[in-house]
């Protein structure tokens, strides 16, 4: 049995407790050595192979598990945050599928939840935004055609973008070419959410380059962009008094 585990966003008491006593009965652990806290191998039970995949291609990753399969052991494959974003995890069930390999997915806190606990935001302010888009900017790896970072800041939601911070000038630049946010947006960069490293770094749209470069931050941050980083909204309808609800009558005007 293959179980894949979201790590969380850093912090080690942050994966959830499902993925923590899988971590600790596995007989085989493969994780994602450039971006999960190596602490969480700690909870590891003696005698446990341990394998990190920054280091593996795809085949050697199902070879290893294919092999603890044979062998009658169970095998965690952990991934950064919730392994449904940017995990690769499709191409690996697809396989375990063909091999005939059973398998299951333990999800995980994802490092844009964990930005926004940093940031003590809320990504979804009313009139503001309620929207929230989750995406990266291209690079060697390309994105399809009518999802470029351009054409998604057209719509002036918040957005959250992973994988990216290494081309910042191109992600300004792409952010303000879509025409929804100005200079003046609001923006922040949040290195390492939730570990101990973690730094903070608040800007706008157009000081966002400059100001990333600047601090030094180079890999492993989030782009979070928006007016939702602002201080005008509006309240929330759900608690307010003259606002009925399936569990109370609104208070007369």
């Amino acid at each position: 049995m293959v179980h894949f585990v979201g790590a969380g966003p850093g912090a080690p008491d942050l994966i959830t407790q499902r993925g923590a006593a899988l971590l600790q009965t596995a007989d085989c652990i493969i994780y994602a050595g450039s971006l999960v806290n190596p602490a969480l191998l700690a909870l590891a039970q003696p005698g446990c192979r341990i394998f990190n995949s920054a280091e593996m291609t795809l085949e050697q990753v199902l070879a290893v598990m294919t092999e603890m399969e044979a062998a009658g052991k169970t095998t965690v494959r952990l991934h950064t945050g919730d392994p449904c974003l940017y995990g690769a995890i499709r191409e690996q069930m697809d396989a375990l599928d063909e091999a005939g390999i059973s398998y299951d997915d333990t999800p995980g806190v994802s490092s844009f939840c964990g930005a926004a606990a940093a940031l003590n935001a809320e990504y979804t302010l009313p009139m503001v935004s309620q929207t929230v888009i989750i995406t990266r900017m291209e690079g060697r790896t390309p994105v399809p055609e009518r999802e470029k970072l351009a054409s998604l800041a057209a719509h002036g939601a918040t957005m959250v973008i992973f994988l990216s911070i290494g081309l910042i000038r191109k992600v300004q630049q792409a952010l303000l070419q879509g025409g929804a946010y100005t200079p003046d947006t609001p923006a922040a960069v949040v290195y390492k959410a939730t570990w101990q490293e973690q730094k903070i770094l608040r800007c706008t749209v157009g000081t966002l380059a400059e100001s990333t470069l600047q601090a030094g931050i180079t890999k492993t941050a989030l782009i979070t962009v928006g007016d939702f980083l602002g201080t005008k909204y509006e309240r929330s309808k759900l608690y307010d008094p003259a606002f009925t609800t399936g569990y109370r009558k609104g208070e007369n005007p």
